[in-house]
């Protein structure tokens, strides 16, 4: 049975320290409690508490650690809205030792160079799976060698040959790739390998219940890191799965499932934009990783946008870093305009500024992501609150023509904002962005 925050506070050091990186230990001890925090992170705990808080204290599905960065699982809820989805989907292409050299250099080089910024966030994929398709030990090793020269990245090691993972693990000695895949033939092996290299495993059944078999087998041999693969290649079926599994995981605390997942979207179909699609389902539901056989940024970009979305927390809107930002070229005769760092907003107000042709300078306010109307209402985009940031930001040395233009639907401020800048003529804006391009281009005249 789960413990309370308060239970959990009594078996803590109560040093309030912070080197949890959270305050108090109490405020440690609710997150623990509600699967937000591992263990781990608190460095004094005591022996005998960690015998008493780790099933207790440990997320319904358990994290691991793929590589340097990339982390999957750890996640409490069924649903985005209940809290948040703490772990992105990884995303990741398949190189095999089939491939002639200049395929796979050409899959590095997508996985390196496409990267997408969004609401000042850098998208991009994660993680390399390299697979062995001849067998030949010698030929992966030269594989895996090439990829970790290459790229920056988590690997996942394929092979239904225990020395073959192996020989790759030793290779990334050190640096954590995925054994994939332990099966009811190799469980032992492939086990005994994950303990020795220190890596995580996953495992590959027909089904859930040779699933379980062998989460539990890997259990008992010690090892915590786990990813389940169900073995289904169908979609309907292999979604219905990743529902069970999140399910028993969160409702009924299963532990035998308590695992993050990894779907192939790259074995369920030859038509990639099918296969885009379906590794779409797969972000929303539930899977830990994807495996795509390719990257192309037709494909990638509106994947990697579902993921951020469906991944940033609901109960915090999504925002633009603040600052001045150049459309068009601008220069010390070009109009100011400023708006809210709502993510929405900027991007629309963006795109009408830039359609217009019109060089001017967009004042991006912090608003804590609030929309216009909003965070009017709010108190946090009204006169008192604009003047400073104007003043600071240090737009008025980058323009003679000191006239700021203001939303149109935050007219009412217009006056104040006159008295807290007094050096600047304050014009009131379109109501609606759609109407910017007209605007401009008669202030232009």
């Amino acid at each position: 049975m789960a413990l309370t925050g308060i239970q959990i506070y009594k078996l803590l050091p109560q040093t309030n320290c912070g080197d949890c990186g959270v305050p108090t230990c109490l405020a440690f001890a609710m997150k623990l409690a509600a699967g937000q925090a591992e263990l781990s992170a608190c460095p004094h705990v005591s022996e005998e508490a960690k015998e008493q808080l780790g099933a207790a204290s440990a997320p319904p599905v358990l994290p691991v650690t793929i590589g340097k960065n990339f982390k999957t699982g750890g996640e409490t809820v069924l649903f985005r809205h209940e809290k948040t989805f703490v772990s992105p989907t990884g995303v990741a292409v398949l190189v095999s030792d089939k491939m002639d050299d200049a395929e796979v250099d050409r899959k590095l080089k997508n996985f390196k160079e496409l990267q997408f910024e969004r609401v000042g966030v850098i998208l991009k994929s994660d993680l390399i799976a390299v697979k062995s398709e001849t067998g030949d030990a010698a030929a992966f090793e030269k594989l895996v060698a090439k990829v970790k020269g290459a790229v920056e990245a988590g690997i996942i090691l394929m092979s239904d040959k225990p020395e073959v993972l192996e020989a790759g693990a030793k290779l990334l000695e050190g640096e954590k790739p995925l054994l994939y895949a332990a099966t009811k033939d190799t469980v032992e092996a492939v086990g005994n390998i994950a303990k020795e290299q220190k890596c995580p495993v996953a495992v590959k059944g027909d089904g859930l219940e040779d699933v379980i078999a062998l989460t539990e087998k890997l259990t008992e041999m010690g090892i915590k890191e786990i990813v389940i693969d169900t073995g289904s290649r169908k979609l309907k079926k292999a979604f219905e799965e990743q529902v069970i599994i999140r399910r028993a995981a969160i409702k009924n605390t299963f532990r035998p499932l308590g695992f993050p997942t990894i779907t192939f979207p790259c074995e369920m179909t030859d038509n990639f934009l099918e296969e885009t699609l379906i590794a779409s389902t797969f972000v929303a539901k539930y899977s830990g990783i994807v495996v795509l056989s390719d990257l192309a940024g037709h494909s990638l970009f509106p994947l990697l946008v579902e993921r951020m979305n469906i991944f940033t927390d609901p109960q915090r809107p999504m925002a633009t870093e603040e600052g001045i930002y150049e459309i068009n070229n601008p220069d010390e005769n070009s109009p100011v305009l400023v708006t809210t760092n709502f993510s929405l907003t900027y991007f629309i107000v963006m795109g009408e500024i830039e359609a217009s042709r019109v060089p001017t300078w967009l004042l991006v306010m912090d608003t804590e992501g609030l929309s216009v109307l909003t965070a009017w209402a709010a108190g946090k985009f009204v006169a008192d609150a604009i003047a400073p940031f104007v003043k600071k930001c240090g737009i008025a040395d980058k323009v003679k023509n000191k006239t700021l233009v203001i939303p149109g639907y935050s007219a009412t401020i217009s006056g104040e904002l006159e008295e807290e800048l007094p050096d600047w003529t304050i014009t009131i804006g379109p109501r609606e962005a759609a109407h910017i391009p007209a605007f401009l281009k008669e202030q232009k005249a």
